[in-house]
């Protein structure tokens, strides 16, 4: 006689189905999964981890020849390549991560059909490994902040917070657009579009204080504008963090981040029938 067992694995219900066991449990995948980005970033790659370097020193010179040399962009009162590198630092961080964990759900369908772990590791893998990338982009911040003779103040000590709240603000952008793009493949097309205009309406390239005070509220609702200026602010000790807008976009970020999870949570019991 032969005692048969049925193993059935439901889904959590309600609106917050988050499992913190089973997360911690699965962490170790966490950090796999964000290794196995970075390996493939720059497997057969000849400049390998340069070109985290590159992408935001090109595009620093870019601006500083057109919107510097041209336009005559105010800029704080600092130069401008230094002014524009910090800011596009933490956007190429944010950009990137948001670009990349869109497409995540859709560019692992195979390891999603096959088994099962928190699907929320698989966007969030790949800010975490963005981070990395930041990590090597800050050598050319450090050599022109030598250059330009520019020291931090006590300010930098919420260097950490800023970039902390920026992966928690791609990753739940990233939670959004994955879950999203499994149903409507549509996002990965319209996901680079969305992104390049949104760096036109954050202060990346100009301050501010150039926009006018009867759309600063606009521009404050864009989460990413506390912390690029906070950001630069800083790290290169020009003028006070402004903690008003700093606050408003870590409410804000906080509140992508949890209806993000949420959304996941509850859209990933149909992936691997769409994907």
């Amino acid at each position: 006689m032969t005692n048969e067992y049925e193993l059935i694995i439901k889904p959590k219900k309600g609106l917050f189905s988050i499992d913190i066991h089973e997360m911690l449990e699965y962490k170790e995948l966490l950090f796999f999964l964000a290794l196995r980005q970075i390996q493939i970033r720059y497997k057969q790659t000849v400049m390998g981890a340069s070109w985290a370097m590159l992408q935001p020193f090109f595009t620093m010179i870019v601006f500083t020849l057109i919107f510097g040399g041209l336009a005559k962009m105010p800029s704080e009162g600092i130069p401008y390549p230094l002014f524009s590198y910090s800011g596009l630092l933490l956007w190429t961080y944010f950009a990137n991560s948001v670009g990349q964990s869109g497409n995540s759900m859709v560019g692992n369908a195979s390891f999603i059909s096959k088994i099962y772990f928190p699907r929320l590791f698989i966007p969030s893998s790949v800010c975490l490994a963005g981070l990395v990338d930041y990590g090597i982009a800050m050598i050319i911040l450090v050599l022109m902040m030598v250059y330009y003779m520019f020291v931090p103040n006590m300010s930098i000590i919420i260097l950490p917070l800023v970039v902390f709240v920026t992966f928690i603000l791609a990753s739940g952008m990233g939670y959004w657009l994955s879950a999203i793009c499994v149903k409507y493949r549509d996002i990965q097309f319209i996901l680079p579009f969305f992104i390049s205009l949104l760096m036109f309406t954050t202060p990346v390239i100009y301050p501010p204080s150039m926009v006018g005070e009867q759309y600063q509220w606009l521009l404050t609702l864009n989460p990413m504008t506390g912390l690029i200026d906070a950001h630069r602010a800083c790290l290169l000790g020009h003028q006070p963090v402004d903690f008003a807008t700093l606050a408003v976009s870590i409410a804000i970020s906080a509140l992508i981040f949890v209806t993000g999870i949420i959304y996941l949570k509850n859209t990933e019991k149909y992936f691997a029938d769409l994907i």
